[in-house]
């Protein structure tokens, strides 16, 4: 559905619309661009992307973690990286004040939690953070605000349509630490869209991310020698692969285009097909027996899944990429089997 189809009964655009600012010109010249999470696994790649563009003035890679010597060394003048906490509001409007930042790439979130970590933790990082990040746009007059969301936002529920499109609310389930973050995060960003309007905002809503290097939560459920799964369902996954997801979030600064969107392949792959590619079988266990397992298991520290996961197998959230190939401009150059293939080549599987 086109931007201009989609109205309010008042007849104005929702906040979800894609948007083209007035302004003429291409978005990304003279953009002063800070990236939160810099280091990360895609901030390592978004960087790059972004300094290589000749109409970008300016890259601030933000991190807790250092990049290393041989990267801040190789970086040309207009790279520079500092140390950031998202946590650490000050430091947040420090950094956004003294280079002049007129455009946030927002990718520091907890994805994968170390072990130990806390959900308090991973609060902090992902939402407290977050709302850092918007008050030092707000405060410091930040031009676009470009936000790495999750089709986990959308949440695991038993009524959520086969194919789920960026018209459905952000569910995200309180018993999933990861999904609820996202859901607060999304619902702050909603405020912010209808409250501050000059603050134009993208928000990517992540599909599975693969690439030759991903190695998570996710993909060790590849790994077993039978796949589980959910007696009765299907357990669908949507994957991008990541060079994808870099080149989006590059456009996501340089495009005119903002607004939400949900960011996988084309199609879509079940736990059956997925252990067919991996010349494997399922093992369907009822989710009320796997659920009362993993409860026992996860703090006795037999595995790293706790029983909220049943509901992450069960009642996946399918992403329709159509707003993403048609209103945003970017049709991925893998589908979701053909990032899973590639990934499985990757990991000699």
């Amino acid at each position: 559905m086109s931007a201009d189809a989609r109205r309010t009964p008042d007849g104005r655009g929702t906040p979800d619309d894609g948007r083209t600012p007035d302004d003429s010109g291409t978005a990304s010249a003279g953009r002063r661009v800070l990236v939160t999470g810099g280091s990360g696994f895609l901030g390592s790649s978004v960087v790059p992307g972004l300094v290589a563009d000749p109409g970008i003035a300016l890259v601030v890679s933000g991190d807790i973690r250092d990049p290393g010597e041989h990267v801040r060394s190789s970086a040309p003048d207009h790279a520079v990286y500092v140390s950031l906490d998202v946590t650490d509001a000050d430091a947040v409007s420090r950094t956004v004040a003294e280079h002049r930042i007129d455009t946030i790439v927002h990718l520091a979130s907890i994805v994968n939690p170390p072990p130990g970590m806390t959900d308090e933790v991973a609060y902090k990082v992902d939402v407290e953070g977050t709302c850092h990040v918007l008050a030092a746009a707000l405060t410091h007059g930040v031009r676009r605000l470009i936000v790495s969301s999750s089709g986990a936002a959308y949440g695991y529920h038993a009524d959520n349509p086969a194919w789920i499109t960026e018209d459905q609310p952000a569910r995200g389930n309180d018993a999933f630490a990861y999904s609820r973050h996202k859901r607060l995060v999304e619902e702050m960003l909603a405020v912010a869209r209808h409250e501050h309007p000059g603050l134009e905002q993208t928000v990517l809503r992540i599909g599975t991310i693969l690439g030759d290097r991903v190695d998570n939560q996710i993909t060790d459920l590849f790994r077993k020698k039978r796949l589980l799964k959910i007696a009765g369902s299907d357990s669908p996954f949507v994957f991008v692969w990541d060079t994808d997801l870099t080149e989006i979030v590059v456009r996501a600064v340089t495009s005119d285009v903002t607004g939400i969107f949900n960011v996988a392949g084309d199609g879509a792959l079940t736990i059956d097909e997925i252990a067919a590619r991996l010349g494997r079988g399922t093992l369907p266990i009822p989710e009320i027996v796997l659920r009362t397992a993993l409860a026992v298991a996860k703090p006795l520290g037999l595995t790293q899944y706790g029983p909220e996961q049943t509901k992450f197998l069960q009642y996946r959230p399918v992403l329709d990429n159509t707003r993403l190939t048609t209103v945003f401009g970017y049709e991925p150059a893998y589908t979701s089997a053909q990032a899973f293939d590639a990934w499985r080549a990757a990991q000699g599987l």
